[in-house]
């Protein structure tokens, strides 16, 4: 899995490629939580390279949301498509996150 962080205004862009599963989603989690702690409350993240995604890939989602919930900040999703858009459909994450089909949608909103 590949993590880019890119800031776009308020917002930092997390662009996630690859798989997030047991062994990258660790990776996912510390990212934005260093960003977290550094003081960014409004995370983006970019689903749209994402090819998989495990439960333990959600669980750092979680995680990551819970972190952000904690000192008032957001997540929103975008570029969610095939496997993935499908995994957040059935987990019930469409309804509990904010979903955008573009990034630029994301940070504007």
């Amino acid at each position: 899995m590949e993590c880019i962080t890119e800031k776009k205004g308020d917002f930092l862009v997390v662009q996630v490629k690859g798989r997030m599963d047991a062994v990258t989603a660790p990776d996912f989690e510390k990212r934005c939580a260093e960003a977290i702690d550094a003081g960014q409350t409004s995370l983006v993240v970019d689903l749209g390279g994402l090819e998989y995604i495990s439960s333990a890939g959600l669980r750092g989602i979680l995680a990551t949301a819970k972190k952000l919930k904690a000192c008032q900040g957001r997540i929103a999703f975008a570029n969610l498509s095939g496997m993935v858009q499908e995994v957040f459909a059935i987990s019930g994450f469409t309804a509990m996150f904010s979903v955008y089909k573009t990034v630029e949608e994301a940070t504007g909103a």
